[in-house]
């Protein structure tokens, strides 16, 4: 294992040679060992309390246990911090422990695995940890890569094998690798043992896709790719044997590289509980330095004169040097205002939502076996509080099942199925799909509605088969042929999976591949294609394409790619040919489906074969490979003859529209950001109900330069009407815009197609809501990719966002995914607000990683979104659970937790500051050491802790009804420093009573033998009885869902107070401890006592009764939302009581309705706008609007004028 954990320098390039043990140790290279656990046997104690103690929290009670163990300040036991301390360290070490004991078993099973090792030509058994760089290992079939090998031979021809790459990027589908041409001989023992090739290549790096390298070997070099690496954590399949050349180990493989820590989040609580701590510390000192002056004080003027009676300890010469002791012997006893527990019992109540999370079988997916998951446990509070949802179209939104739905070949489209009468037929009006049965190898599955382009196929249409042709060469799917004609394709995309799967059906059945050729049956004959070479795609190039030769000799290069970049690069000659086909590209785009421009183009051999030679150059190159290959591809893929285009559809996700629509009205701003062109996003958008058709403007941003996006950007806020929150301070709109961005101003209502106008929103980069105010009507945004690359840029990026801020809905269209993350931290640099990220691919990571809270859709594109997730689940409908009703309970309950768990303990510790008083500030506590160490851990946590996990203040379903339920975490309503000092506020009210109230009564009161009542221990006894009972009945009067586990806690601790109480003042203990319990039989005789009993039910009374009368009143004269849906549920509730009552009487009469009393205007209207709503939500909110979203809405507008202008100035009167 120490070879695991030895640094070295980091690496310039990596050489490796074949067969050489001797010559690759000088080098030092990791081993394959991995080490993934933190801790060993002997490292594990000051390890892990090394770690526990940098945080401050544990520090500060460390600090505190050894002021307790200086005799001359501490008046307080030891135990009473190190037991809560010790408990605290000890959960968490066993936490950690069990934690690394499974990385330790899960490490072991690894490194154990077992590998075929090429050592002194001879194949050896060798366990993983054991093998080398520079080692030949030997594969079978299904057994795992063990470290990053470059392909030597393989048992299938021309040095392929097959693998599946499901656990570097969640993809399942097969994957081809190839050997070099130069070792495919090397199949056998005797030859590899005879190997000394060395590679010469990169580094160690993350970068799962690319490689570069060079093989060195018989006095040539030959460039190495991604193409011939086998990585860390594959699987071979179909291959049943393959050897290759170890190059990275153990640490140094892709694999680790990439498993690095995500960035560790926290929640707006946790940043707020930190100043808060910081405050209560502060007013700890400020407590100790009163007392401590108040001793300083008493020694000098009353205690002076009792030294023969009470002397000063030895060390203590003057009252100022007791005063500074009594300082720190008052810190120790008022530490307990932030006791520990509260640490772990965060921690417990988190862990408590993400089960909830993880068993909610509402959110599981039946079809895929897939549950939602909670993979941290530390955000759960924050999915109550989200303002801003950043989301991905394809495959979130959208289903990312692709269908073959439409194409265009050669001018004429397809797909379209006409009546009698030349109108398009509706779906439900289409005669029978198109019948393949001429073709056996035909997919049953596939569905075309268009019977002419199988009758242009099977007519033979030259330019529909050359279209179908393309479709089945230029590719890289896997073909798998079970039996005989049972074909089965393995795409590395769902969309090149349908277009293959397309051409197959229409007769152009991709069949077999092999590195060197293509073998297609073209309508039943079967063709065999010579594969001269594959020019990839990327996210830059957005285009692939192949250079076959056909079985004549001929020589041609097939490319298909996004309209964006192949129309640019037709040859000129078919003007006609590209009108059209753009006219149908736009239809399509316009319909929602996915578009892809085909196109060809004829290659002499002369001119290939010098293209070849500049390819092999390049792909030589030990710098720059990659940019070098980019511009010798763009140089052949120019001047191409267009053939057409195809059309994909990506169906919507099932209740993508309906959460849409539940989030928008719960005040949640929902942005999508996608890679596809606008058109496509457009449509989508209003599929989804994003984008209505009431909108009174959809404003588009499609500048190519700096200042055309400003001057669209400012004409967009002229629209809305917001001129005078122009970034330059003009109040009229700008004589310097384009005379039809001045036209559009002046007439508003002229919209270009479904609405849009061509020029942008308004932007408000502060709080959204101020606005929305303003804004009269709704707006929204689509700007493209080239346009957001400037609108990102530091002098524009605040009118851009307060642009998008104004706008109800929001698309970012042609997007990277480095774009996506700059939008991202945007919106939290300037909007202070709550930010989720959801997405399903690996172009949606950057993005899921910069939001506050990220979510992975376990869909299509692999899992790679999901491990960097903080949630997951299977479909977007399920996000509206996630957030309105787990989301909102974890705030809300973690808020109520906080609130009381701070009241309960300044009522506990304030207690301490009153006695200070009048036991001459001598450090002297009121209760019991026992009673304060057992007060935090055994008496009061358990039934906080139930509220705080079980708690709700309405049910499930109505979260779900009404979702303006969901504001006041957006707001920071529950738990913010306005409520923090009023629960402090409550604690010391509550402290002085308990104090003062049986102070009061026992300097008068008498037992019942008439003997005096006051004493230290009764008193003692009487105050703490009091405190748990108040207490008690404080959290039943919070707790607003009363389970059997919180009845049973609250009571139960009552209960147990009251055991322990009379167990410590029992015969027993004294008999056994009777220097630690001393004062017998006090609890009993003090609780004997009626005047006892009626001082704490005064003390719990006048406690108690200004709560109940607050809240009494708060609930008659302004409820809140939540208040008027339990009222409605109990009204309901009865309503449907006096029903069953009526029918079992049996009375007859005339029933009359309350619809006119209960029924608002307007709502037919919205019904016939097709808004999809809730209804019961409107009425609500409608009802409520004088009471309850009235006060919301001020807040936020408060809200938003205090925050001002991110850009520091003052916001000038808005203008309607």
């Amino acid at each position: 294992m120490a070879l695991c954990a030895k640094k070295r320098p980091p690496e310039e390039e990596r050489r490796a040679r074949a067969n050489d043990r001797e010559y690759n140790e000088k080098f030092q290279y990791a081993s394959n060992c991995i080490k993934t656990s933190k801790y060993n046997i002997l490292t594990f104690l000051p390890v892990n309390l090394f770690e526990q103690f940098q945080e401050v929290a544990n520090t500060y009670f460390l600090f505190l246990l050894i002021l307790q163990l200086i005799p001359q300040i501490s008046s307080l036991s030891w135990f009473t911090t190190i037991v809560p301390l010790v408990l605290v360290l000890t959960i968490t070490a066993v936490k950690d422990a069990t934690d690394d004991y499974f990385r330790h078993k899960s490490d072991n099973q690894v490194n154990n695995r077992q590998s075929q090792v090429l050592i002194n030509g001879i194949l050896q058994q060798e366990q993983w940890m054991n093998v080398c760089v520079g080692d030949i290992i030997k594969l079978e079939n299904n057994q795992f890569v063990a470290a990053d090998l470059l392909l030597l031979s393989s048992s299938e021809p021309h040095g392929l094998c097959y693998i599946e790459t499901a656990e570097l990027d969640g993809e399942t589908n097969m994957k081809v690798r190839q050997a070099i041409p130069i070792t495919w001989e090397l199949g056998d023992v005797s030859k590899l043992a005879k190997f000394d090739g060395e590679v010469i290549c990169e580094p160690p790096n993350n970068k799962l896709d690319k490689f570069s390298g060079t093989l060195y070997w018989k006095e040539s070099k030959f460039p190495l790719s991604n193409q011939n690496m086998l990585l860390r954590g594959c699987v071979l399949r179909n291959t049943e044997w393959c050897f290759g050349l170890v190059i990275f180990a153990g640490p140094d493989t892709k694999l680790m590289q990439n498993s690095g820590r995500t960035k560790f989040k926290r929640t707006s609580i946790d940043r707020l509980m930190n100043t808060l701590v910081l405050w209560i510390f502060g007013f700890l000192v400020c407590m100790g330095v009163i007392l401590a002056i108040g001793n300083a004080i008493w020694e000098h003027e009353v205690g002076m004169r009792f030294q023969v009676y009470l002397p000063w300890d030895e060390a203590v010469d003057s009252a100022f040097f007791s005063g500074f002791l009594s300082f720190w012997s008052y810190i120790i006893i008022l530490n307990t205002v932030v006791p520990i527990s509260l640490y772990v019992s965060v921690e417990v109540i988190r862990l408590g939502h993400s089960y909830f999370i993880n068993w909610d079988k509402k959110m599981f997916c039946a079809k895929k076996r897939t549950p939602a998951e909670a993979r941290t446990t530390t955000l759960n509070e924050e999915l109550g509080q989200v303002e801003y949802i950043f989301s991905d179209k394809t495959g979130t939104l959208t289903q990312n099942i692709m269908v073959f739905n439409k194409c265009s070949v050669h001018g004429r489209s397809y797909g379209d199925v006409f009546d009698v009468l030349g109108h398009k037929a509706e779906v439900g009006e289409r005669p029978e799909p198109v019948d393949f049965s001429f073709n056996p190898l035909a997919d049953q599955k596939f569905l075309f509605w268009d019977p002419t382009l199988l009758e242009a196929v099977k007519m033979g249409n030259p330019h529909v088969h050359e279209f179908f042709r393309l479709l089945s060469l230029c590719h890289t799917v896997m073909s798998e042929e079970k039996s005989e004609g049972e074909l089965f394709y393995k795409a590395q995309s769902p969309d090149e999976g349908a277009l293959v799967t397309a051409a197959r059906n229409f007769g152009f059945v991709f069949r077999s591949r092999t590195p060197k050729t293509i073998t297609v049956h073209e309508l039943g004959t079967a063709v065999t294609y010579q594969l001269l070479a594959i020019l990839d795609f990327n996210n830059i190039r957005k285009r692939m394409s192949v250079i076959v030769r056909n079985p004549e000799g001929k020589i041609r290069l097939y490319c298909k790619g996004a309209d964006t970049i192949l129309l640019d690069r037709l040859h000129p000659s078919a003007p006609e040919l590209l009108a059209s086909t753009t006219d149908h590209l736009n239809e399509y785009a316009g319909e929602g489906l996915r578009t892809l421009v085909l196109a060809y183009k004829d290659l002499d051999e002369e001119h290939y074969e010098e293209w070849a030679d500049r390819r092999l150059q390049a792909s030589l190159a030990q710098d720059s490979r990659e940019d070098r290959l980019a511009s010798v591809y763009e140089e052949i893929e120019s001047d191409m003859t267009l053939l057409g285009a195809t059309a994909i559809e990506d169906k919507l996700q099932q209740g993508v529209p309906e959460t849409i629509a539940l989030l928008t009205l719960a005040n949640i701003k929902i942005w999508v950001l996608t890679g596809d062109k606008q058109e496509t996003a457009v449509n989508i958008g209003y599929s989804c109900k994003m984008l209505t058709d009431d909108m009174s403007e959809v404003f588009v941003v499609t500048g190519h330069t700096v200042l055309e996006v400003r001057e669209e950007l400012r004409a967009s806020w002229a629209l809305v009407g917001l001129e005078s929150r122009l970034p330059s301070g003009e109040t009229t709109v700008p004589l310097s815009l384009p005379r039809k961005a001045r036209e559009k101003m002046v007439d508003p209502s002229r919209t270009v197609g479904n609405g849009f106008t061509c020029h942008e929103s308004p932007s408000s980069p502060k709080l959204t809501s101020v606005l929305e105010a303003a804004v009269a009507g709704e707006y929204a945004l689509v700007i493209n990719g080239h346009s957001l690359a400037h609108a990102l840029e530091a002098d524009m990026e605040l009118e851009f966002l307060e642009t998008a801020c104004a706008c109800k809905a929001v698309i970012c269209c042609r997007v990277t995914p480095l774009q996506k993350a700059q939008v991202v931290e945007l919106v939290k640099k300037y909007k202070k607000a709550v930010t989720l990220a959801i997405g399903d691919g690996a172009n949606d990571v950057s993005m899921i990683k910069t939001a506050h809270i990220g979510v992975g859709i376990s869909g299509q594109e692999g899992i790679q979104a999901v491990l960097a997730s903080d949630y997951s689940f299977s479909q977007f409908k399920f996000l509206q659970r996630l957030l309105l009703v787990h989301g909102r309970w974890s705030y809300l309950r973690m808020c109520k937790f906080l609130c009381y768990f701070f009241y309960k303990n300044f009522a506990f510790t304030m207690v301490h500051f009153w006695f200070g008083f009048f036991c001459g500030f001598s450090a002297q506590t009121v209760y019991d050491q026992y009673f304060i160490t057992l007060y935090n851990i055994v008496y009061t946590s358990l039934p906080v802790l139930a509220m705080g996990v079980f708690d709700q203040d309405v049910p499930e379903q109505r979260s779900m009804e009404y979702p303006k339920l969901y504001e006041p975490g957006q707001l920071n309503l529950l738990f913010n420093k306005r409520e923090f000092f009023i629960c402090i506020a409550q604690g010391i009210y509550t402290s002085v009573l308990l104090f003062f109230v049986p102070y009061g009564v026992f300097a008068e009161a008498t037992r019942d033998d008439g003997t005096q009542l006051a004493d230290y221990q009764s008193f003692a006894v009487t105050v703490a009885t009091s405190l748990v009972i108040v207490v008690s009945v404080q959290i039943g009067l919070d707790t607003g869902y009363w389970t059997a586990i919180n009845h049973f806690f609250i009571w139960g601790s009552v209960a147990v107070y009251f055991a322990i109480l009379f167990a410590m003042h029992s015969n027993g203990l004294f008999d056994m401890f009777p220097n630690q319990f001393r004062f017998v039989g006090n609890a009993q005789n003090t609780l004997a006592q009626p005047a006892v009993w009626l001082t704490i039910a005064l003390t719990t009374v006048v406690c108690i009764l200004p709560v109940v009368a607050f809240r009494f009143l708060k609930l008659s004269l302004r409820p809140d939302l939540s208040d008027t849906v339990r009222y409605t549920q109990l009204v309901r509730r009865k309503q449907k009581a006096q029903h069953r009552c009526m029918r079992r009487v049996g009375r007859a009469g005339s029933r009359r309705s309350g619809y006119a009393f209960s029924h608002q205007e307007g709502f037919g209207e919205l019904i016939m706008s097709g808004k999809n709503m809730r209804l019961s939500s409107l009425a609500l909110s409608s009802f409520t609007a004088r009471s309850s979203s009235g006060w919301i809405e001020s807040l936020r507008r408060k809200k938003s004028d205090g925050a001002g202008s991110p850009g520091g100035g003052a916001d000038k009167p808005l203008k309607g």
